[in-house]
């Protein structure tokens, strides 16, 4: 058995931590991530640029998927940040696998029928329809009534919710979460909450 000599840890001096360098504050991240969203939706609306409609909509993939994920995952789902987040992951999903997707929601499409109607996805729902509609869905937050883009976001994910139900119990509370999560959003925008 070998002695070790123990010895009292060094303290840091105040200035300490003046040298080390560490991430974002996550304050300040939190604040541009809200402004960031706040400037896209209500801002993106006030212009009426069709330009402007498709730069949001490609934006994850402009910026990148990781690069939203920076500044918008962390933010509560009540917010316009979160929503957005959880918007462009709804996309990204779709067009990562697309054909995937469409199996999914068309499995849903006869157990929630209303929300199969208030998605809005064209008969049959192939991969390029569901491609089509979640653009469309974005499209929405420059050039229609933010809530209606949170509330088909939300039936999207509940259709997908339902197909999910013979599947993986993890997958299918996720994708329902996010369609509660979207949904009670739409609810807070109609009382011009949500912020």
């Amino acid at each position: 058995m070998s002695e070790r000599r123990h010895h009292r840890p060094m303290k840091p001096g105040d200035r300490y931590f003046d040298d080390l360098v560490g991430g974002t504050d996550p304050a300040l991240v939190s604040e541009a991530a809200d402004r960031a969203a706040t400037l896209l939706v209500r801002g993106a609306r006030a212009s009426g640029d069709d330009a402007v409609a498709e730069r949001l909509l490609h934006l994850a993939e402009t910026e990148g998927i990781e690069t939203i994920a920076e500044v918008w995952a962390g933010s509560p789902a009540d917010s316009l940040a979160g929503c957005l987040w959880r918007l462009f992951v709804l996309r990204s999903w779709v067009y990562a696998d697309p054909v995937a997707a469409a199996r999914e929601f068309e499995e849903g499409r006869g157990r929630a029928q209303v929300a199969r109607v208030v998605a809005g996805v064209a008969d049959p729902p192939g991969p390029e329809q569901l491609k089509a509609m979640v653009d469309q869905v974005l499209r929405g937050i420059v050039e229609g009534d933010f809530a209606d883009v949170l509330f088909r976001g939300a039936a999207f994910a509940r259709v997908v919710a339902a197909g999910r139900a013979s599947g993986d119990d993890g997958d299918l509370r996720r994708m329902l979460l996010v369609s509660e999560q979207l949904e009670a959003a739409g609810h807070l925008e109609l009382e011009h909450r949500l912020s």
